[in-house]
């Protein structure tokens, strides 16, 4: 009870803000590893991880059942939840995977803009987790069990500018990394009509075009980073935080 006692003093402390220059480093760090192809397999297992647990998530809150969840090494994944097959809450449910990281990273912006770096990486703790619980193959538990075991240590053992540094690290990279896979999913399906995405099972359930479920993904997640870049950005140079 001690330590749980420690955890929840930390994570609802308020943490002062790093430099200005060491949130935009952060920034310039996470757009490097997005666009450098030898970086992004790593920094789209993240947005892999968010993506899933999206579904996994509002598949839960539509009522849905989950049954489990994977990562693969090519940096797909895999969410099975059961419930009907058609209907708002399977919609939903798809619907929630691209949509995902931009709206995790807006919810890490409002927390940091709180100066509240520390309770996000214990919240990353948390949903790593719980995703835990749900992962059904050896490559998807040894990503969760290693990720979880270095933001634990992230947030016990470091300081916390090196904390408030990464959680903006974090932060900057699910904002800038979201529309990447959209794109990456718009010239795939120039290629490949085996009709297995998620836009193309949400074409056949809404009577929707993929290629419009596509471009609204690809929209809602740009002006997420829009928004993001909006929080993040006031009030650093307020020095709120």
């Amino acid at each position: 009870m001690e330590l749980l006692g420690e955890i929840w003093r930390r994570a609802t402390a308020v943490q002062q803000p790093p430099p200005v220059e060491v949130v935009l480093g952060a920034a310039l760090a996470a757009f490097v590893l997005v666009v450098v192809p030898g970086t992004w397999p790593a920094a789209r297992m993240l947005v892999t991880i968010v993506h899933e647990g999206a579904h996994g998530f509002v598949a839960l809150l539509a009522g849905r059942r989950l049954q489990g969840i994977r990562l693969h090494s090519d940096t797909s994944g895999l969410t099975v939840s059961k419930g009907p097959a058609r209907g708002p809450g399977m919609v939903a449910t798809l619907a929630a995977g691209y949509l995902g990281p931009a709206v995790v990273g807006l919810v890490a912006a409002l927390l940091l803009a709180a100066g509240h770096a520390l309770a996000l990486l214990w919240l990353v703790v948390l949903v790593l987790g719980l995703m835990l619980l749900q992962i059904r193959n050896l490559f998807g538990l040894v990503v969760l069990l290693g990720a979880g075991a270095v933001m634990v240590g992230v947030s016990w053992y470091l300081s916390a500018p090196v904390q408030s540094g990464i959680a903006y690290l974090i932060t900057w990279l699910l904002l800038i990394a979201a529309p990447k896979p959209v794109v990456e999913l718009i010239g795939r399906r120039t290629r490949d009509r085996s009709g297995t995405s998620d836009v193309d099972q949400l074409a056949r359930l809404t009577w929707v075009p993929g290629v419009v479920w596509a471009g609204l993904f690809l929209l809602a997640n740009l002006a997420g980073l829009a928004v993001g870049v909006t929080v993040l950005v006031p009030s650093l140079l307020t020095g709120r935080g």
